[in-house]
C-alpha cells in the first residue's frame, strides 16, 4: 500500500522535492475537482472546470507551502480553504459586480433586514420584491445572481466583534470545529448564527446544511428535494442575504 497524501505531504514539509510535490498535487485533484463542482460561477469564458481547476491548484501549492504539521491539522483540511479561497479570488477578479447592480442588491438586503425585524421572520420572495417595487421573477433572478458570485458567499464574509475571524461557511459547517491557525473562542458566534438560523423555515435550514454541512452540489439538492437547481440558487442567494443582513453586515459586494 503507497503512502497516504498525510504522509506525502509531511514528508514533503521535512524535505521539499520537485518529483513529491506533483505525486501531491496528483493526489489532491479529487479534492480540487470535488471544490470546483461545487462552486457556482458566473457565465463567464474564463470561469470553465479548466479555468477554476488552475485557480484551485494555486491555492492547493499554497497551501502545500505552509502547511505546518506540528499544529495538528490534517492537510485535507487546510488545503481546502486555501483552494476555495484562492478560486473565490479568482472569480471575483474576473467577475466584477457592475455599479447599478451593487446598488440593486445593496437594496434587496436593506429590504430583508427591514421586513425581518417587522415580520420576526424571514420574508417571502412575494413581500420583499413587492417592496422593491420589482417582479419576483426579477427579484429571483437578482438572488440567483447574489448566489453566483463569490464575492457575496458566506464563506467571504469574516464575523466576530471586531469585524474580523472566520467566516459564516465555517460556523456553518461544523459548529464545533475549529479552523487551521485558529486560536479564538467562536462559541459566542456560532451561538448567534445558530439562534438566528431557527427563524429560517425547515427546509431553508436543510439547504443551508446540505450545501455547507453534506457538501452536496446545487444539482443534487435539487434532485433530493424535488426542486430546480436554478430555484436552489435563488434559495441559497436569499439566505446569504438574509444571514448578512441579521448579522448586521451593511457590506453588499
Amino acid at each position: 500500500m503507497g503512502a497516504s497524501l498525510q504522509e506525502m505531504v509531511e514528508a514533503y514539509t521535512r524535505e521539499p522535492a520537485p518529483g513529491l510535490r506533483n505525486a501531491i498535487i496528483a493526489r489532491s485533484m479529487p479534492l480540487v475537482k470535488s471544490i470546483v463542482g461545487k462552486i457556482s460561477r458566473p457565465n463567464h469564458p474564463l470561469s470553465g472546470d479548466d479555468d477554476l481547476e488552475s485557480a484551485g491548484i494555486l491555492g492547493l501549492l499554497q497551501a502545500l507551502d505552509s502547511y505546518d504539521a506540528t499544529k495538528k491539522v490534517q492537510f485535507n483540511t487546510f488545503a481546502y480553504y486555501r483552494i476555495r479561497g484562492s478560486i473565490i479570488d479568482y472569480l471575483r477578479k474576473i467577475d466584477e459586480v457592475p455599479r447599478v447592480q451593487r446598488a440593486n442588491i445593496g437594496k434587496a438586503q436593506e429590504v430583508m433586514q427591514q421586513l425581518s425585524q417587522k415580520l420576526g421572520r424571514e420574508p417571502e420572495d412575494e413581500e420583499v420584491a413587492e417592496e422593491l417595487e420589482i417582479s419576483v421573477e426579477d427579484y429571483q433572478h437578482m438572488l440567483t445572481q447574489v448566489q453566483q458570485r463569490a464575492i457575496l458567499s458566506l464563506d467571504d464574509q469574516k464575523f466576530d466583534n471586531e469585524g474580523g475571524g472566520e467566516s459564516l461557511a465555517g460556523y456553518i459547517e461544523d459548529p464545533d470545529a475549529k479552523a487551521p491557525d485558529e486560536d479564538i473562542d467562536r462559541k459566542g458566534t456560532a451561538d448567534i448564527i445558530k439562534q438566528k438560523m431557527q427563524n429560517l423555515k425547515e427546509r431553508d435550514r436543510l439547504i443551508l446544511a446540505l450545501y455547507y454541512y453534506e457538501d452536496l452540489t446545487l444539482s443534487e439538492i435539487a434532485l433530493l428535494l424535488g426542486l430546480t437547481e436554478a430555484r436552489i440558487s435563488q434559495i441559497l442567494g436569499k439566505l446569504l442575504l438574509w444571514l448578512k443582513s441579521e448579522l448586521g453586515d451593511s457590506r453588499t459586494v
